[in-house]
């Protein structure tokens, strides 16, 4: 029998290994995303809130300036300067940092038959070591008002001396070199990709030639990249529509949201079906979208998303205007159809949430000028002010019940039509359902063949 003896440390789990094995901790590799949606619906906000959520470095960086190295222009290492400089050049928490690449469309490859894309399919080729992994030395330059090393703090000569002799004193030393790997920075990539959803359609889409085939109207997918139908609305994804089918076909576990359970209908979105090879035939090589695995597609701002950017957040657009004619002394108010039409002109604009400061500022900017320092105390924005017949409705002091009575009377004219339209709304969809009207062409066909058969 064989004892031990208690002073020798216990046997390792790995004792017996060969000695080339790999007993290294597990690493866990970053996954670099794209964002594609159109202009406005928050894409770099998402990028902002994640960095701000995890508390790490970021820096966003726009893609249009950059050249390949050797030409005017930036190179693609500057990204990682900007984001070192934004974690105060403190190494290990640049490398855990995030950098945001916006407009990286504007990098395919131009499809030009004479010189050189050298800002095109040239800086792909420079991001695909940057973003993958390797060591970025970024030299630090030295502000241009610091004291140099080793000389006197106070120049007795100005910088523009007419003799010519400079200061005493060593000459400034170069900026401190950094090394940055950028192993486990994540880089996340956004763009509008204007163009991509025909693309995309054309891949997925049946051809139209020859008798009963379908024919997709040229003007149906517009280049925000979102679906929309003739007067301009998107096209919600409903149950049994050639949307859905499309979705069931190239998307794993859809199931399209029934418009009877009270939540609002996802819409067609063209992007949400990209494949590697659509990002190839828009003019990005492989090799770079083989290092993005992740892709995620924003739909287009609906009217009932813009009212509660409009409304809802602490910063919204609304608080900031009340706010500003606060500080004069002056009330701001919106009425509820008010706020609907203005959600409404900016979804007819197609930029986005930006199309809501624009109608503001439309609305408001005589508003602005004409108010503070004059006896007007209250200004009111109703429906017809919002529709641009009137000009803002001016009350000055003393007036406030009439200010308020204003108010009630719009909003309760606003609560009878919305009683009015739900009350014929649920009065339609009980009719249809007693109906035997068929909402698709294969369930007409079937109560067709069964009529059909049942007279025979």
């Amino acid at each position: 029998m064989h004892f031990s003896d208690p002073r020798e440390p216990p046997a390792s789990p790995l004792d017996g290994l060969p000695n080339n094995a790999d007993t290294s901790p597990l690493q866990l590799e970053k996954s670099n995303i794209l964002l594609l949606g159109p202009s406005g619906v928050g894409k770099t906000l998402m990028a902002k809130t994640l960095a701000r959520v995890l508390s790490v470095p970021f820096s966003i960086s726009d893609c249009t300036p950059f050249t390949q190295a050797g030409y005017i222009g930036e190179d693609a290492e500057v990204c990682v300067h900007r984001l070192l400089a934004a974690a105060n050049y403190d190494v290990e928490q640049a490398e855990r940092g995030i950098i945001c690449l916006d407009e990286v469309d504007k990098l395919a490859a131009a499809k030009v038959s004479h010189g050189k894309d050298v800002s095109g399919e040239g800086v792909q080729q420079a991001l695909l070591k940057l973003i993958e992994g390797t060591t970025v030395q970024v030299h630090a330059k030295p502000e241009r008002n610091a004291p140099r090393a080793g000389g006197p703090q106070n120049n007795s000569y100005p910088p523009n001396n007419p003799l010519g002799n400079p200061p005493s004193g060593p000459v400034s030393p170069k900026g401190e070199v950094y090394n940055v790997r950028t192993d486990n920075i994540l880089f996340i990539f956004s763009g509008a990709f204007v163009g991509l959803n025909k693309i995309i359609m054309d891949r997925i889409s049946r051809g139209s030639i020859g008798f009963g085939q379908p024919v997709r109207a040229s003007d149906s997918h517009d280049g925000r990249g979102g679906s929309h139908s003739a007067n301009g609305a998107p096209v919600p994804i409903l149950p049994g529509s050639e949307e859905e089918a499309l979705y069931r076909k190239h998307l794993p576990f859809f199931t399209a949201t029934s418009p009877s359970a009270g939540e609002e209908p996802m819409y067609f979105n063209p992007l949400d079906l990209l494949t590697p090879a659509d990002l190839q035939n828009y003019g990005f090589i492989p090799e770079l979208i083989g290092r993005i695995p992740v892709t995620t597609a924003l739909s287009p701002l609906t009217h009932s998303l813009l009212l509660r950017i409009l409304t809802e957040p602490r910063n919204s657009l609304v608080a900031q205007y009340t706010t500003l004619f606060s500080l004069s002394g002056i009330e701001l108010r919106f009425t509820t159809p008010a706020l609907h039409k203005i959600a409404a002109n900016a979804l007819a604009m197609g930029t986005g949430a930006r199309a809501l400061r624009t109608e503001l500022e439309m609305l408001l900017s005589d508003a602005m000028f004409e108010v503070p320092g004059s006896s007007v105390k209250f200004v009111l924005v109703n429906e017809a002010v919002a529709e641009r017949k009137e000009k803002p409705v001016y009350l000055g002091r003393g007036q406030g019940a009439r200010f308020h009575a204003m108010i009630a009377a719009e909003e309760s004219e606003w609560e009878e039509k919305m009683r009015r339209e739900k009350a014929k709304t649920k009065k339609q969809s009980g009719s249809k359902g007693d109906s035997s009207q068929a909402s698709t062409f294969e369930e007409y066909r079937n109560r067709a063949s069964k009529a059909m058969g049942g007279g025979q």
